[in-house]
């Protein structure tokens, strides 16, 4: 029997403020959520005109990972379940 608390999806979201600039958000997307120039490119776009943007889904664990390191780059983030 699989564990559902393990397999269950969550996300994390980025939001816009007024200290990280673009390319920043850029270089943290696609070093910590493996986006490529091109995807990570839109998320900042819809960051900066939304406020924010989901960049990542996946484990519970991993979105965690991605989300401590983003908080250590700078940039205002949370996670939450799907």
């Amino acid at each position: 029997k699989k564990n559902s608390k393990r397999n269950s999806k969550y996300e994390v979201i980025v939001f816009n403020d007024d200290t990280n600039t673009f390319d920043h958000v850029i270089d943290c997307l696609m070093e910590f959520c493996g986006h490529n120039y091109l995807q990570a490119v839109q998320c900042a776009t819809i960051i900066h005109n939304t406020g924010k943007c989901s960049v990542a889904i996946d484990t519970r664990d991993e979105c965690e990972y991605i989300f401590e390191e983003l908080v250590k780059q700078g940039l205002e983030a949370d996670v939450i379940k799907q």
